[in-house]
């Protein structure tokens, strides 16, 4: 079954919180795709609005958000998420995995996008 560690970051202050999510209360995530934004209620956060950025399988291959499918492909890099270019232009194949979360992965980077505080401070300006 699906056991995934979920990393959900506050960009308005700068923090991040852990949730372990296992089988019935991961299964919201599967099928979903990098960009995507979620119920925040999945990550037990309620009220918010909570939108996918990433992650990771077990051997911490990254996720691609222009990789179509939800396996590992060799691709040509020339920066981005699982390579880091050393040299101006420079390009190498390297493994990724693709954009949908499947059973497979073990890590979801999230980000917080909506909130009620944010939604109240809007509207007060």
């Amino acid at each position: 079954m699906a056991k995934f560690k979920v990393i959900v970051s506050d960009p308005s202050n700068g923090t991040s919180k852990v949730v372990e999510l296992e089988e019935t209360r991961a299964t919201p995530l599967i099928g979903r795709k990098v960009g995507e934004v979620v119920d925040g209620s999945i990550v037990e956060l309620p009220a918010q609005k909570v939108q996918i950025t990433g992650g990771s399988d077990k051997d911490g291959v990254p996720m691609r958000g222009n990789v179509h499918g939800g396996v590992r492909r060799n691709v040509v890099l020339s920066g981005g998420a699982g390579f880091n270019p050393t040299r101006k232009g420079q390009r190498k194949r390297k493994t990724v995995r693709g954009s949908v979360i499947t059973d497979e992965i073990v890590q979801v980077n999230m980000k917080v996008v909506e909130s009620p505080a944010k939604a109240a401070q809007a509207k007060s300006t």
